[in-house]
């Protein structure tokens, strides 16, 4: 189903990064964007500079949510807001458990309720879940969010069921490392993540996954890209940990 069957679109998490660059993508399709975040002024500078409509609302609102998705019939939903802390299970809090639940599944489950069943009934729309290949591989650390992401994976599989026989597609995308400030979200300082991160690697920029989404959303009405992973060209996920432990001493 071309852009052209389409005229609008809500993305979450769309003040920064791959947020903010899909918005610019489909404003350049000719939607109607609406872009929600928390940061008002980059919101704003955002709506000066493509047009889109902000909302500078937390994804967790559910009473700002419900409401604004009651005035506006959304034929695109990009679920794409998320957060993480750091560390394991071993080290997580009960902040940490909680907010990332909220903002990574929680209010992702509330945007479909909210919005899917008119796509269902209109027999048209399309939801895109941003989830991460931490929600398919394991590596250290991060183990609310990897359990949070593979609700997104499972959830993206489950929602094509729901809206059989209907012309809804689901797109899940699963990125590995991009260059945003994510890590600097997580560590608390933007600089030095950024220095650890991504200076000096070759990593897929923001606008590389917003022309991948543009891809699915353009593909013809027969072709539901399901899933998409996307990483560096030089970055291997997954590998074999073996630890071998020396006898205990008697």
């Amino acid at each position: 189903m071309p852009f052209s069957d389409y005229k609008t679109a809500l993305v979450t998490g769309a003040s920064t990064g791959m947020g903010a660059a899909i918005v610019e993508r489909f404003r350049r399709e000719g939607l109607e964007v609406h872009a929600l975040a928390r940061n008002a002024e980059r919101l704003k500078e955002l709506a000066e500079r493509t047009g889109c409509i902000p909302h500078a609302i937390d994804v967790c609102d559910l009473d700002a949510v419900t409401k604004l998705t009651s005035e506006v019939e959304f034929d695109i939903l990009v679920n794409n807001a998320g957060v993480s802390t750091k560390g394991s299970i071993l080290s997580a809090t009960e902040s940490d458990v909680d907010l990332q639940i909220e903002v990574n599944l929680q209010a992702v489950l509330h945007l479909v309720r909210l919005t899917m069943p008119g796509m269902v009934a209109r027999d048209r729309g399309h939801i895109v879940n941003i989830s991460s290949i931490a929600a398919i591989y394991n590596f250290g650390g991060n183990s609310i969010y990897s359990a949070t992401k593979a609700g997104i994976h499972a959830l993206s599989r489950q929602l094509r069921v729901d809206a059989t026989g209907k012309r809804v597609r689901v797109t899940e995308i699963c990125p590995g490392r991009v260059a945003t400030d994510i890590f600097g979200h997580v560590s608390g300082n933007i600089e030095a993540a950024r220095k650890e991160f991504i200076d000096g690697f070759e990593l897929p920029l923001p606008s590389d996954i917003a022309d991948a989404i543009a891809f699915a959303i353009a593909a013809p009405l027969a072709v539901n890209i399901s899933n998409m992973e996307i990483l560096p060209t030089l970055q291997v996920p997954g590998g074999l940990t073996t630890i071998k432990r020396e006898p205990e001493a008697r």
